[in-house]
């Protein structure tokens, strides 16, 4: 541990994030596919977190540079660009191997074989770290960052279940993702930052606010990084599709031009229609415009909605994608232009609302910018998300992580090699124990999972406990610590030591 070079706290907690471990890692970590085939092209999580930070501190100080809100930002709980810096910095450490793949499998692992009624949250994971896992702060656990930060950090500022009562996912309108999957009633909220182990945390950093904002709603700062992550991720992952060539010209114009060719006949047609049809240009388009009524109507203008698809065929289209990009001067240009022009226009587009509707933070995009936003990552979504190559590379992705779960729960159980567990491992398996021992006293209704039994007993605290540890464990792994590691547990590798071990 290094000794603290800042005077302010808020830069401290900046640097304590900067020069942890978890940090460090995220070069080796997926935004949508694997870096480590693609050299130099693609975001990695760090890069990303990176760009978050600065458009967060740039969007904080645009904020507080205007007098007439000055009243409203101290009211809500104020505003200071550190630490908005910080808690972008720290807001994806938690991200596992292969990025929301990887989330997505240690979730359904996490529930369904270890009976962790959390999960596993990738928002709620870097809560853990920062207040937990992580040993690079002054007191033997977690950062020790201020509550100002950790506040901020809470994008989904609830439990998946629990806390606060009553639950946001009752809500007539459930602030965004604070409802229940469609495909999984009865699991809790889809999205969601702090795991019951951290409550104790959640509360201590939100006392503060009380009063100030709803128990479910964000903070200022923390809705000013979830604004930031949005506009980063519209933006970023566009342009490292377009470099590596998977991002198509024809098949982006063709949607987006056929909509607005053929928008008042496909109002017209049913839904059912559009669903059979999608592979046909503009039926996709049409079904977004239709869900942005469903679930944002409080935002969504049927204008502001051509408009968008308007300006970003000009700028995407006919701009960066019309010609391919070589690595030419001329290609670097241009997908600077791109970059560099959408990332100020959105971020100075962000305005502060005192009353905002539950779908929203108290800091928004104006209502041309975020119809604008919503047609970008349609495309993202639409043209590299669903692609079948991208699918085919994510299924091998989730075996990989599902072998190596279940070997070190082997490895974990085995109690003629308990002397031999990684120390890491270890530790983490005493800290859960601890940790759901505590809970298993206390306040045992928290983890009750979907049998609807209270845990009770050393031999169920310790099943949940050693969960935890081999969760927590893979989970902070690069790609490639992920797939060494299962090969040496696998006996596919002769290499004795290997970076599969640093953390």
């Amino acid at each position: 541990m290094s000794a603290d070079l800042a005077s302010s706290p808020f830069r401290v907690d900046r640097d304590r994030v900067a020069s942890s471990p978890f940090f460090s890692r995220l070069a080796g970590v997926t935004q949508v596919v694997s870096s480590t085939g693609s050299g130099l092209l693609v975001h990695n999580r760090l890069t990303h977190s990176l760009k978050v930070a600065q458009a967060a501190r740039a969007i904080a100080e645009r904020l507080c540079a205007r007098a007439e809100l000055a009243g409203l930002l101290e009211k809500l709980g104020g505003l200071e660009p550190d630490v908005v810096e910080a808690a972008s910095l720290a807001h994806d450490l938690g991200h596992p191997p292969f990025g929301h793949l990887g989330e997505q499998v240690l979730d359904r692992i996490a529930r369904h074989r270890f009976g962790l009624v959390d999960g596993f949250e990738g928002n709620a994971q870097s809560y853990r770290i920062v207040t937990t896992t992580d040993v690079r702060g002054p007191a033997s656990l977690g950062l020790d960052l201020t509550v100002a930060v950790r506040a901020a950090m809470l994008k989904y500022p609830w439990t998946r279940l629990s806390t606060p009562d009553p639950h946001p996912r009752t809500l007539s309108v459930p602030p965004r993702g604070a409802a229940e999957p469609i495909d999984a009633p009865g699991t809790g909220s889809a999205k969601f930052s702090a795991y019951v182990t951290e409550l104790d945390d959640v509360l201590h950093a939100r006392a503060p606010f009380t009063g100030r904002v709803e128990s479910w709603q964000q903070t200022v700062e923390a809705s000013v990084m979830d604004t930031a992550d949005d506009i980063a991720y519209a933006i970023h992952d566009l342009e490292d599709f377009h470099r590596v060539g998977v991002l198509q010209h024809a098949a982006v114009a063709a949607e987006l031009g056929t909509w607005q060719r053929q928008a008042t006949e496909l109002a017209g047609t049913s839904e059912a229609d559009l669903l059979a049809q999608q592979r046909k240009p503009g039926r996709s388009l049409e079904l977004l415009r239709r869900r942005l009524h469903a679930k944002d109507s409080w935002a969504v203008d049927d204008d502001a909605f051509a408009a968008a698809v308007a300006k970003v065929g000009a700028d995407l289209v006919d701009g960066l994608l019309a010609v391919p990009f070589d690595g030419s001067v001329e290609a670097e240009q241009t997908v600077a232009w791109f970059t560099s022009r959408w990332t100020r226009r959105l971020v100075d587009a962000v305005g502060v609302t005192e009353e905002p509707t539950t779908r929203s933070g108290h800091v928004l995009l104006a209502t041309r910018q975020w119809h604008e936003v919503q047609v970008l990552k349609f495309v993202h979504r639409r043209f590299v998300l669903l692609r079948p190559d991208l699918a085919l590379h994510q299924r091998g992705q989730a075996r990989l992580l599902s072998a190596l779960v279940e070997a070190l729960e082997q490895w974990v159980t085995d109690r003629h090699e308990a002397d031999r567990l990684p120390r890491r491992l270890h530790d983490l398996v005493e800290l859960a124990e601890s940790e759901y021992g505590g809970l298993a006293r206390t306040d045992p209704e928290v983890l009750v999972g979907a049998t609807g039994e209270v845990p009770t007993g050393p031999d169920a605290v310790r099943g949940l406990a050693r969960g935890r540890a081999v969760v927590d464990f893979v989970s902070s792994l690069t790609d490639n610590q992920a797939a060494a590691l299962l090969d040496a547990l696998s006996g596919r590798t002769g290499q004795l030591w290997t970076d599969a071990f640093v953390l």
